[in-house]
């Protein structure tokens, strides 16, 4: 039987597998939904252990309840916020964040079963194995992450380090942007590894579009994990003024003062807002396909849906469902981000 070219460049495409990639893509973006839920109930540092097998049984009758509780009454949060709640409001927090780590305990589990069973069908060949070793080991990565982060609000602050939210959530869209990559290159095929395609400029106005959404989606993890969205309620104004004093004046503002940083996240959507345009106009400019330059057009709308989000999330004061809204329409930006990448390089390698 003849190979087909997919085969030819070295990497096998199947529809099996590029189901999986979707739905474990899907649960990934889940739970990075999920922790933002998480994070705006204050129930990250409602488990103060982390114990991959036993944890996957919450606390059973009342003696194991109340030993859990002295644990979580030894934190600075229960200590310095939390100090007059009672155990049935500690067991709801509890419930969240068990929650959200059975489904990351489910999410590898997913993961683990049906690659090794692709293995062991030559499904996927094991020449190939390089790139779903990566998603193993940025799914381990994220997970250690995840400890790590929680871990810096146990000792002396009541919250987790900004940076270990920031660096967590970063590992989790790595994990869900390769996913996807992946399983797009199981649907529409995967480039030959000797050919070499120049960079179109649809193709590099649409990085840069990417690049700057990382960015943005960066400082809105810093945004969140300083709570910094609680710094004003008012728009387009910050505390009365288009650009407040001594936002700037040191450097290390950028990465640590929270005026600064939720001013730099209020601000720097807008490129997205240029970029995106200036990619539709070389795509319809140059006649792509239809499917490209229609795609481009939902882009735009879900650009200005995330700015207008945005601007919501800010007015309600952080209202959560405003909130986690936005943080799933990221997830649905950052998507088309990968899609639309794959697919012009795509059209870059025909063309060249």
């Amino acid at each position: 039987m003849p190979r087909t070219r997919r085969e030819k460049a070295g990497t096998t495409g199947n529809r099996a597998v590029m189901k999986w990639l979707f739905t474990f893509a899907f649960i990934v973006a889940f739970l990075v939904v999920f922790g933002g839920f998480v994070r705006l109930t204050r129930s990250g540092l409602s488990i103060t252990e982390w114990n991959p097998i036993s944890g996957t049984i919450p606390p059973l009758g009342e003696q194991a309840w109340l030993a859990e509780f002295a644990k979580y009454q030894q934190t600075p949060e229960f200590q310095q916020i939390n100090f007059d709640m009672t155990l049935e409001e500690y067991q709801y927090i509890f419930y969240i964040e068990w929650i959200h780590r059975f489904l990351a305990r489910f999410a590898g589990l997913f993961y683990a079963i049906p690659v090794f069973y692709f293995l062991f069908r030559k499904t996927i060949p094991f020449r190939e194995f390089g790139i779903y070793f990566a998603m193993g080991s940025l799914f381990i990565a994220q997970a250690f992450a995840g400890w790590i982060m929680v871990a810096s609000g146990l000792v002396d602050r009541p919250s987790v380090s900004h940076f270990n939210l920031t660096i967590h959530l970063l590992l989790a869209l790595s994990l869900f942007g390769l996913s996807l990559w992946t399983a797009f290159g199981h649907k529409y095929g995967f480039p030959e590894k000797s050919k070499k395609a120049k960079w179109s400029l649809a193709s590099k106005l649409a990085l840069v579009s990417f690049i700057l959404l990382i960015l943005q989606i960066a400082y809105g993890g810093m945004t969140a994990g300083l709570k910094a969205g609680h710094v004003s309620d008012t728009w387009p104004l910050m505390f009365g003024r288009w650009v407040p004093p001594n936002l700037f004046n040191r450097w290390i503002n950028l990465f640590e003062v929270p005026q600064t940083i939720v001013f730099v996240h209020r601000w720097f959507a807008w490129l997205g807002l240029l970029t995106v345009p200036a990619a539709f106009y070389i795509v319809r400019k140059q006649k792509y396909p239809p499917q490209i330059q229609t795609g481009l057009l939902w882009l735009i709308g879900a650009v200005a849906l995330q700015i207008t989000l945005g601007v919501l999330t800010i007015l309600s004061y952080v209202n959560i469902w405003v909130a986690l809204v936005h943080q799933a329409n990221a997830l649905v930006l950052f998507a088309l981000g990968v899609y639309f990448i794959h697919r012009l390089r795509a059209l870059d390698a025909k063309s060249g």
